[in-house]
């Protein structure tokens, strides 16, 4: 299973490109569905359908590992929030970042609050072959459900709409908003062939940071999970 891996335990557009991501689900979880070609191409044509604004290409919008390996070539980057969605370690993973006997934890958008992250702006002419990468990314399974979200940009301008993937309450992983305790635990203990679901939460932190972003969440998170990993030795 390692060779599936890129750099710094990361899927890499070969990898995607090769469908290693979808293969490696299968074998490891049989019990998930995993999308066919022919099913996450009709999902992204489903949602280039329903695109709010046509040309100028398409922003996504990266609250997690998509900020520091979006995996996608952009031609613009910056900060984007989102109202009515929030941050959630509601995603159980037992493949990459954790096992079956110790899932780990990734992070899911849930409806409420708001939620700054960094914005990407695909290019039109790019959006076919970039936005079938993502898909083999983000919809390999039923993990997210994608939408169209209205995001700001740092002054509070409207930037239009993003391509943001929300947490999908019927899927297998879906665990919900676990109490802190749990999550923390999970987070300073989980590993897989992907690595550390702490090094997930780090990056993530990090890759806001560099943004000019300081997200609560995300901090008071790391901050615990920090503390449980010395603690734990």
């Amino acid at each position: 299973m390692s060779k599936l891996l890129g750099e710094e335990g990361a899927w890499t557009r070969a990898r995607l490109l090769a469908g290693e991501f979808a293969q490696a689900l299968r074998e490891h979880q049989p019990e998930i569905h995993v999308l066919s070609d022919a099913e996450r191409a009709a999902s992204l044509a489903a949602m280039l359908a329903a695109r709010p604004e046509r040309g100028g290409g398409v922003w996504v919008f990266a609250y997690g590992s998509l900020i520091w390996n979006p995996a996608i070539h952009i031609v613009e980057r910056r900060l984007g929030h989102v109202p009515g969605w929030r941050r959630s370690f509601c995603l159980q993973v037992r493949m990459g970042r954790g096992t079956r006997e110790n899932p780990g934890l990734m992070l899911g958008l849930m409806p409420g609050g708001g939620c700054t992250g960094v914005a990407l702006r695909v290019a039109e002419e790019a959006l076919e072959e970039e936005l079938d990468i993502l898909w083999r990314r983000e919809m390999v399974a039923a993990g997210y459900v994608p939408r169209w979200v209205a995001m700001h940009g740092e002054d509070g301008t409207a930037l239009g709409h993003a391509i943001a993937f929300t947490m999908n309450p019927d899927s297998p992983g879906y665990c919900g908003d676990l109490p802190e305790d749990e999550m923390v635990h999970a987070l300073a203990t989980a590993r897989g062939r992907l690595g550390t679901a702490a090094e997930y939460l780090f990056r993530t932190r990090d890759g806001l940071r560099e943004m000019g972003i300081h997200d609560d969440f995300v901090e008071a998170t790391a901050q615990k999970v920090e503390a449980r990993i010395a603690a734990l030795g």
